[in-house]
């Protein structure tokens, strides 16, 4: 039988990875796919490095349009990233009737109701497995391997270049400047860290992650994004104390006046799972009705662990290409004509716990004035850590850990703590996660 034809647009550190399991793995993937995968042609503008990199092995040119144009291509892989060009090629791939592969998380989780849609019409598939979490296969877990389910909540570690960051900050006590600079000599940070370390791509992945569990259009634009930039080592090793990990989460949940979308930095129990992932890697814990929690874990980037999930995308498309277009898996896992369009809710709705810490007057008092104001607010406390003050000072570092309460809540709260005279500064409030 005919190879399936591969037209790959972009080959950088990704495509570069497709390219050599493609070629390395060819025997076990055609045996798996029962029939052979072949990349035709690859567009880059750096010609002369994509020649290098390929050598006689697929046709290169400079022109991606001229390789969605071609009859000859059977699937597009579209590995160029961003919002721009490549949603217009994405677009046009699926009008010319070519099924498509991405691991562009920014382009699903913002454009991704437009590219279903144009794509159901059009009845080609878009496979997107590599656009969360690298090569662990999350995208399959939830819209297959779960579908008996009904998903209650996901937390997960969805940026690596964050958790490295964290990790060192933890490991070694360094503040955040030090290590986002430790991230960035490292190569796992950009010389730009921007998309990671506020959020951005985590929040990306989260949206295309809620998706799937909940059968909602992508709504990234309601996502609640915070990142990591004013966290101090103190905090971390303050949440060490009491048992707890910092770790920039991305949380969705279903509740019954909506759903939670969120990114931020969250304690975790250090006797979770997922509290001990360290470094640059991945892990998501999935809670479903029937199985309970599930936990994934691996490499959430890099070359070949992101072409793994690449070629897993074009193992099912081949597998399905002579399958009618009604009988193949959704592209968000529900039918198209069973979506529902529940409402993100805003942060001030959500309900959580909270961490903060306060600098406060060494003088008697003060923890009465505090937790009278917090009982005020329907906010009461879990866990208290109050640590001497340093010979000479008046003043101290009050750290407390409060029961589940409306954000709402503990902002009115922290408010109105912070203008009493015995309260120095800013109150410092992180998110708490059970995660059970």
């Amino acid at each position: 039988m005919k190879p399936i034809q591969v037209g790959l647009l972009g080959i950088g550190t990704v495509g570069s990875g497709v390219f050599s399991v493609l070629t390395r793995n060819q025997e076990e993937i055609q045996r798996r796919a029962g029939r052979g995968i072949r990349i035709h042609t690859v567009a880059d503008l750096n010609t002369a490095r994509a020649k290098e990199l390929v050598q006689d092995n697929a046709q290169i040119v400079s022109d991606a349009r001229s390789v969605i144009q071609n009859p000859e291509i059977d699937i597009v892989v579209e590995l160029i990233g961003g919002y721009g060009i490549a949603k217009d090629l994405v677009l046009e791939a699926i009008a010319a009737g070519k099924h498509v592969v991405t691991a562009n998380k920014a382009l699903i989780a913002v454009h991704g109701n437009e590219i279903f849609k144009a794509a159901q019409n059009k009845g080609v598939m878009v496979a997107f497995e590599a656009a969360v979490a690298g090569g662990i296969p999350i995208i399959k877990a939830l819209r297959e391997g779960l579908s008996a389910n009904r998903i209650e909540w996901i937390a997960g570690i969805i940026n690596g270049t964050t958790n490295f960051i964290l990790s060192e900050m933890r490991d070694k006590g360094l503040d955040f400047a030090v290590a986002l600079k430790e991230a960035q000599r490292l190569g796992y940070a950009e010389a730009d860290p921007s998309f990671d370390i506020e959020g951005i791509d985590a929040a990306h992945k989260a949206t295309i992650m809620s998706a799937i569990a909940f059968g909602v259009p992508m709504q990234f634009s309601q996502a609640y994004v915070e990142g990591i930039t004013n966290l101090s080592a103190i905090d971390i090793r303050y949440a060490e104390q009491l048992g707890y990990r910092i770790k920039l989460l991305g949380i969705t949940k279903k509740t019954p006046i909506g759903i939670e979308l969120r990114v931020h930095p969250t304690l975790i129990p250090s006797k979770r799972l997922i509290a001990n992932v360290e470094g640059a890697m991945n892990a998501v814990q999935v809670f479903g009705d029937a199985v309970g929690t599930t936990l994934y874990y691996g490499k959430g980037a890099g070359s070949e662990p992101t072409a793994s999930a690449v070629i897993a995308d074009l193992v099912d498309v081949t597998r399905l290409l002579t399958a009618d277009p009604e009988n193949r898996v959704p592209h968000l896992a529900f039918q198209p004509n069973a979506m529902q369009n529940w409402p993100v809710l805003a942060i001030a709705e959500v309900t959580t716990s909270y961490y903060l810490r306060l600098s406060v007057a060494d003088q008697a008092g003060v923890l009465a004035e505090i937790t009278k104001i917090l009982a005020g607010h329907s906010v009461s406390i879990d866990a208290l850590l109050q640590k001497e003050a340093n010979e000479g000072e008046n003043k101290t570092d009050l750290v407390i850990l409060t029961h589940e309460t409306k954000e709402k809540n503990m902002v009115l709260a922290i408010s109105e703590i912070q203008e009493l005279k015995t309260v120095f500064g800013e109150v410092t409030k992180i998110r708490l996660e059970n995660l059970s």
